[in-house]
């Protein structure tokens, strides 16, 4: 049986890292949530997330490497703790049954940590835009969720013209937003401040409206000739960047999406919510226009010290053997541009989330980047095929609190286009003799069959024209 440890002894094992010590609460109180009855919301500092209900969810090879990868390989010292006594506790005899340990358990819970200020404790900087399902049905309840001032509030369903995405299943409230409305199909680039505006304020978005965005992961494959309609939960962070960029001042994301809602015990509906329109955005847009670059800045960065060009692409597609897409002939890369290593296809992220489609820790994303030498105090502008992938890597790096964050907008997309652009393929000489770059940490699209997600069918009678990613 696992074996208490005192509050003194867990504050040398998170000094001294001899022994492994796993938060096994959700990655939502991980982050800063206040979930519990915690004086502080967070983590003690030095620990390592595992929610416990992944000891269920993961099986086999899986769990043994997402425990290894965190530092519990079988054999090694884990302290536990949770809420308090009985989760953690739980938590500990699944992980000595696998095999794990000695496996010690802190009773008194985060609460007994937290109580004492002096104490460290890490969270997400910018926690608040990422919310749980609770904090949105409150807040669909007509409630005041924590952390939310009372102003009026969208839900907002994102998929790319997939409106049977919406049709087949959505969170009760939410209006079906495609993301057509903020991007062109020529280049899938976001469209211009008078169609932007346009298409808010036909949502009943202004600038101080509460915007919650979500999506559905479904299964995307290359085998399909529309993958971006399944790729549900990057058009989310997408819309979102954009919203940002517009100049929504509360812009949230559904942490873990549709799965994440369906996780907390709530249904879908398939009654359609109409939006009501408003008569003008409020402000001027864009207001945050640094939140984008385009060619020219694209080209200032890379010839800048003080900034990187950070490509969110698959392996294949930064060494040019693959374009990425159906619609993208020119193989290769941006000179100069550091491999961001999204995961395994343009849908597909799976290097920046955990299993269960919610966003890793941002330690581990922190610590990989800082690997490939992006760091806070640089301008940072992300890129990929068009600019989805980008948008979650920025949000990302957003609510790390990172200051100067951008999208590359044109993304490989237009750079290829014009011939005048220098291409790169091959493996840069920082990756030789090694195969791949460090950090890939899953080679091939993770499972969803755990995810408790509906997932809705393409519909077969759309134009041919392919999605952005």
């Amino acid at each position: 049986m696992p074996s208490p440890i005192s509050l003194t002894e867990l504050a040398e094992a998170l000094k001294s890292g001899n022994s492994v010590v796993l938060d096994v609460r959700s990655m939502d109180a991980w982050n800063g949530w206040q979930l519990g009855d915690e004086a502080r919301g967070g983590h003690a500092m030095g620990a390592v997330p595992f929610p416990a209900r992944w000891l269920e969810e993961l099986e086999g090879v899986n769990l043994t490497a997402e425990l290894a990868s965190r530092g519990a390989a079988p054999g090694s010292s884990v302290v536990v703790y949770g809420y308090g006594r009985d989760d953690a506790a739980a938590a500990a005899e699944k992980l000595e049954a696998l095999g794990h340990g000695p496996v010690r358990v802190f009773e008194g819970g985060l609460a007994a940590w937290a109580a004492d200020p002096n104490r460290p404790m890490s969270g997400l900087t910018r926690f608040r835009q990422l919310v749980h399902a609770d904090w949105v049905a409150k807040l669909l309840e007509g409630g005041n969720p924590a952390h939310h001032d009372g102003r009026r509030s969208v839900l907002a369903h994102v998929a790319f013209d997939n409106r049977a995405d919406y049709d087949e299943g959505h969170i009760p409230g939410a209006v079906f937003l495609d993301t057509l409305l903020i991007e062109r199909p020529e280049d899938w680039n976001r469209r211009t401040p008078e169609e932007l505006e346009a298409a808010l304020s036909g949502l009943g978005i202004t600038h101080d409206t509460t915007v919650v965005v979500y999506g559905r992961t479904g299964r995307p494959t290359m085998d399909m000739p529309h993958p971006g309609r399944a790729a549900g939960q990057i058009a989310a962070r997408r819309v979102a960047w954009l919203l940002m960029y517009a100049g929504v001042q509360d812009v949230r994301v559904l942490h873990g999406g549709v799965g994440a809602w369906l996780r907390s015990g709530r249904t879908l509906t398939t009654e359609e919510t109409k939006p009501v329109p408003v008569p003008e955005f409020g402000v001027a847009v864009p207001a945050r226009p640094e939140l984008i670059v385009d060619t020219p800045e694209a080209k200032e960065m890379l010839a800048s010290p003080n900034a990187d060009l950070v490509s969110m692409r698959s392996w294949e597609e930064f060494i040019g053997e693959f374009s990425g897409y159906h619609y993208v002939g020119p193989k290769g890369r941006i000179p100069g541009a550091v491999f961001g290593n999204c995961g395994s296809d343009a849908y597909h992220m799976e290097n920046y989330r955990n299993h269960d489609q919610t966003m890793m820790s941002y330690h581990e994303i922190e610590s990989r980047w800082a690997e490939a030498g992006v760091t806070v105090n640089k301008h940072v502008a992300f890129y990929c095929g068009t600019g989805w992938r980008a948008s979650e890597a920025a949000f990302c790096a957003h609510l790390m609190g990172w200051g100067r964050v951008s999208v590359y907008d044109d993304g490989w997309f237009v750079w290829s286009m014009d011939e005048t652009n220098p291409i790169a393929r091959g493996i840069p000489d920082r990756y030789e003799g090694t195969g791949r770059p460090p950090g890939l940490l899953r080679a091939d699209p993770v499972s969803e069959e755990s995810m408790g997600e509906v997932v809705a069918g393409v519909r077969p009678d759309r134009p041919p024209e392919d999605c952005s990613g």
